[in-house]
């Protein structure tokens, strides 16, 4: 069974109320400068049966201070994870957070980048949930292991050395390849930079702000937009020529998700991004 990136809240509550399905509903709830807030939020309240997925731990590796401050999980400690979740190799597994799929799209990524086709992303997260009269429960899911493994990967990523080179190269430069940067304008201009220690961005690299994905009601926009967003921004070029980074490898899932809702399937994640770039030593920077 295959499955579209997106579902929508009544279809998620209809799938629950079918004991004959297997859909295991993951928060991924986080705040980036207060990780304990997503587990506390999931406490007060979040969509019945639904796990817990903490971006700092499961979807995340160990930092070493220069690999990024979000590295890819080891992939079979990821696939355990989720089993401890209690994934099986056949569930739908949908992923949900507070609203803009910030954090939901980096478990889809993560779950497509092990092997697991059967992923989707709540559209509207909680929000659509609460606003389609779903209920919420504060009980606490003890989840018996199921049995998820690690399959083939099929997510494509590039290394700090690859795009090093795609700058010093030329091959930005010439569009054999496109680097975009799903941070904030402001702070891929350099400025207002909070979060990392140096402001920028990769020299070569083109701006689409994640949020601009989503329409006014916190939803993705349609397949047909975001199709004709993208076009303007790649040009003549596939796909396969791109190329996604934001600050630390997540919110760069989030335009990922939003080229596969219009279709286009087969670009890449630099999973360091910006917060790897920054702290090497000698890189170019562009402000």
């Amino acid at each position: 069974m295959s499955t579209t990136p997106l579902i929508e809240a009544q279809e998620l509550a209809s799938l629950l109320g079918d004991a004959s399905r297997d859909v295991l509903v993951v928060d991924c709830r986080y705040a980036l400068l207060d990780p304990e807030a997503g587990a506390l939020a999931y406490a007060d309240g979040h969509i019945p049966g639904a796990v817990y997925a903490d971006l700092g731990n499961l979807l995340s590796g160990p930092s070493t201070g220069m690999n990024g401050r979000h590295p890819l999980p080891d992939p079979q400690a990821f696939a355990d994870g989720m089993a401890e979740l209690g994934a099986n190799k056949e569930s739908l597994i949908v992923a949900y957070d507070a609203g803009d799929a910030m954090f939901a799209a980096r478990l889809w990524w993560l779950l497509r980048w092990t092997g697991h086709e059967q992923v989707c992303v709540l559209n509207g997260g909680l929000g659509a949930w609460v606003k389609a009269g779903g209920e919420l429960s504060t009980s606490l899911v003890e989840a018996q292991r199921g049995n998820f493994e690690l399959c083939e990967r099929s997510m494509p990523t590039v290394t700090f050395t690859d795009v090093l080179s795609m700058v010093r190269d030329g091959i930005l430069d010439a569009r054999e390849k496109v680097l975009i940067d799903a941070r904030s304008p402001d702070r891929y201009r350099g400025e207002n930079e909070t979060i990392d220690p140096a402001g920028g961005h990769i020299p070569g690299a083109l701006n689409r702000f994640f949020k601009d994905n989503l329409g006014p009601d916190g939803k993705f926009k349609s397949a047909e937009a975001l199709r004709a967003d993208f076009e303007q921004i790649l040009g003549n070029a596939r796909p396969e020529q791109v190329v996604h980074q934001c600050g630390s490898g997540v919110t760069a899932c989030h335009n990922l998700l939003a080229m596969e809702v219009a279709g286009f399937k087969g670009a890449a994640l630099y999973p360091g991004s910006w917060s790897e770039w920054c702290r090497q030593r000698d890189v170019p920077i562009a402000k």
